[in-house]
């Protein structure tokens, strides 16, 4: 069989890897797909570092002139962004050609115009990579869990975060402090925000919602909070309470709607979640049929991320040649039975809730705080004073029962009202991960 020609955009980090993976494991490759894969014409901002990664490739300086050509059969966009990656991409599908991306902003955000062009032009768009790097979580609910209806999904799906989250526990350091070390080690950006503040995971979790419940791609519905306004005494007060606190993306189907999320989380320390540490990544799935499920591994690098990415590359050229009704679609579910489903607002969600108040030490303040949480029906599970602060100021942790959030909002917004109250209340949301 003739070889599968493999247009590449970008070769930094992760279009490196991809090139050093098709290139090394060329002859495994053609074990399992029967044909070889070639690497024929690459596009970057350095044509020396293309000749040498890709001596045997056409360099190409326009990506609109490299997605246009005849001897390339699948594109593969390792740009990144939503500037030309997005032009290139549709130009591509115009074009016939087929799509590999690790891209998660350009489909979170652009997705809804994306897959339908890609039907339309009888083309194959595939993503793992942009998810969970070197982790199948794509393939595993879009093909593995087909069988199931899918109830929950929760993910550690930001490498830098959780490094940040898995030092201020270990070492008891402040956010800053971390910060700095995980962009002195290389994990975190100069400007981390995208990172730190929920976006990248929240892009992978709009993903996976896609997928999970048949919709299309929703980002502006998921909500984001970031982890730069943790304290390490939270930290400290959750591992003690016996709950690790990881930034999740989570995703979950209920009789209102759909809830989509990005929050720093209280889960129990028994579970496998609060046990993944550093810059590893995992995602746990329930579904009604296969039940829970855990994916762990490698979210981020070169070689883990270029894995994914060729794993794509072999699918399309298993089925090049087919027709979309041959092929997995791209959001699991036929595109004629993708339909908009209700985001519930993050008033409408169930969870429940730690809070750390200072309040005055002194006879009466519990009650106060105890009768506020009782008039809006919110049930407390564990209330413990953790010290006195300045001789005259208690710090009090609460653990609530599940609530519906707009009353532990009511709650909180009546309780800082108080006069015994000094300082606003930390809030952040537990998972029991039992669903």
């Amino acid at each position: 069989m003739k070889p599968v020609n493999i247009g590449l955009l970008g070769l930094g980090t992760v279009g490196g890897g991809t090139a050093a993976v098709l290139q090394n494991n060329a002859a495994e490759i053609s074990r399992r797909l029967g044909r070889n894969l070639r690497i024929s014409a690459v596009c970057d901002l350095s044509a020396e570092k293309a000749k040498e990664i890709c001596p045997d490739a056409a360099f190409v300086k326009n990506p609109l002139d490299l997605v246009a050509r005849e001897d390339v059969d699948i594109v593969v966009e390792l740009f990144g962004g939503t500037g030309i990656a997005k032009e290139a991409v549709l130009a591509a599908l115009q074009n016939g050609k087929h799509v590999v991306t690790a891209n998660k902003k350009l489909l979170a955000e652009y997705g809804n115009e994306i897959f339908p062009l890609a039907e339309e032009k009888n083309a194959v768009v595939q993503f793992e990579a942009a998810v969970a790097g070197g982790i199948p979580i794509i393939k595993a609910l879009r093909e593995g869990l087909a069988a199931n209806n899918i109830k929950s999904i929760a993910g550690i799906i930001n490498g830098t975060s959780n490094f940040i989250l898995t030092e201020m526990r270990e070492k008891g350091s402040a956010f800053a402090d971390v910060l700095k070390e995980a962009q002195a080690l290389g994990y975190a950006e100069a400007d981390p925000t995208f990172d730190i503040e929920g976006h990248d995971a929240g892009h992978k979790i709009t993903l996976m919602s896609a997928l999970a419940f048949g919709t299309p791609v929703n980002f502006q519905a998921c909500y984001l909070e970031g982890i730069s306004k943790l304290d390490s005494r939270d930290i400290k007060y959750a591992e003690e309470l016996g709950y690790r606190i990881k930034l999740l993306g989570i995703t979950r189907k209920t009789a209102k709607g759909i809830e989509l999320r990005v929050h720093p989380t209280l889960i129990p320390e028994s579970r496998l979640l609060a046990n993944v540490n550093g810059v590893m990544n995992a995602v746990r799935v329930n579904a009604d049929m296969v039940g829970e499920t855990l994916y762990y591994g490698a979210g981020a690098g070169a070689l883990p991320t270029a894995s994914a990415v060729v794993a794509d590359i072999i699918d399309i050229s298993r089925l090049i040649d087919a027709d979309t009704a041959h092929r997995v679609p791209h959001l699991a579910f036929q595109p004629a039975h993708v339909e908009a489903q209700t985001i519930l607002p993050m008033d409408e969600i169930t969870s429940s809730y730690y809070l750390r108040v200072q309040a005055e030490d002194k006879p009466g303040t519990l009650g106060k705080i105890a009768g506020v949480l009782a008039q809006n029906n919110v049930s407390i599970e564990a209330l413990i004073q953790k010290g006195v602060i300045d001789k005259t100021t208690a710090e009090i942790v609460i653990l609530t029962h599940s609530t519906v959030e707009k009353n532990i909002k009511a709650s909180i917004a009546a309780i800082e009202a108080l006069d015994c109250v000094e300082t606003p209340i930390t809030m952040i949301r537990m998972e029991s991960l039992h669903d």
